[in-house]
This record gives C-alpha cells, structure tokens and sequence, in this order.
C-alpha cells in the first residue's frame, strides 16, 4: 500500500533512485555522512512504510518504480484498511448506498473519493491517529482534496450491519436515502430488487 511520504524523504527517495534505478541494491549506510543515524533509520522506516523502497535482502532495499509510487498514492485504500479497525464505525450515505448497492452506485473517482464514515465521538483521537498513520486525509463532518479522504461522522452511538467484511449502517437507512435523490434511484432499485422490499 503506497502512501504520501514527508519532503526529507522524497527528497532521499529521489537521492537513491537517480543513483541505483529500480534494480540497484544500496544499504542505510549511503546516508552516513548525510545525516545523523536516528534520521537515518527514521528516514528509511518512512519509505518502507509507505511502500516507496522494498528490503531486497537483510541490510540492502531497492527503490519501487516512480510510476508505481505516482500510481498507488491514487489507489482506493480506505475499504481495506476498515477492515483492521478496532473500534466501532459504519459507513453512512453515500458510502453506505455504494456498499449496499454493490457498487451499482458509485460516487468516486481518483480526482476525488469521499468515504462518509460514523464514528463514537468518544473515539475520534483513535480514528485521527488511524488515517493520519497512512496519511489519508481526513475531516470531521466536512472537507475536501484530492483523491481519496475521509470525512468522520461523530455521533453517541452507532447501529450498523456486516457486509462482506465491512460494517455498514442498516439497509433500511440506506434504502431511505437512496429513495429521497433522483440521482441514486438505479442503487434504490437495485438494493429494492437485491434485498426485498419489507426494509423499505
């Protein structure tokens, strides 16, 4: 999973690229006299988190391909990495409609992917630290960027359903919302069809 990386780290990243290409193996110790050894080890922690270098046996890494970086920085990550959460949410509107819907409804592109997630309010500091760790931009209850980002819905409690793996507020609230905008009538139809009508 390919994530935004810090200026210092780009900027290494770009070092070890223009000297080793995609198929070089280097080791830490190119940094030796660049930077102190704390930097060093945090520097390389942070590319190998974010996906930008890959351990190509123990002590030596290689550089991933830029357009492979350029790529994964746009890449859905959000539904999978829901599913390691350890508190309780549910995706909400629109989002709730896409899952439901099986993706009939589909309210995302790479210039712009919005995921409206409910969570305990007692448990926002947790849910912050969980997307800032993987740097996905995240808002409370508004905002806006490129790619994809979060917008964190706070609320006292949370009722949701399972659906495959994901936890998602009932289909009848979902089925509600659907219903009140022309704009998602094909994911009304599709859910009415899919689940029954008694939800509705």
């Amino acid at each position: 999973m390919i994530s935004e990386i810090p200026q210092y780290c780009l900027r290494a990243y770009s070092l070890f690229f223009t000297r080793h290409g995609p198929r070089e193996q280097f080791k830490q110790s190119e940094l030796d006299w660049i930077v102190g050894q704390s930097m060093r080890k945090k520097i390389f922690s942070t590319l190998l988190r974010a996906g930008w270098i890959v351990k190509a046996s123990r002590g030596t890494y290689k550089c991933m391909q830029p357009e492979t970086v350029i790529e994964g920085l746009l890449e859905f990550k959000v539904p999978r990495l829901m599913k390691e959460a350890s508190k309780p949410y549910a995706f909400t509107n629109l989002s709730a409609i896409e899952v439901w819907s099986d993706y009939s409804y589909v309210q995302r592109g790479i210039e712009k992917s919005p995921y409206f997630i409910k969570v305990l309010r007692k448990d926002l500091q947790y849910w912050k630290r969980f997307f800032n760790k993987i740097n996905i931009p995240n808002y409370i209850k508004e905002g806006s960027t490129i790619g994809e980002y979060v917008i964190l819905i706070p609320v006292n409690e949370i009722k949701f359903d399972d659906n495959g793996g994901l936890k998602v507020e009932p289909l009848k609230d979902s089925l509600k919302t659907a219903k009140a905008n022309e704009m998602y009538s094909y994911a009304y139809n599709y859910m009415r069809k899919k689940y029954g009508t008694a939800s509705d």
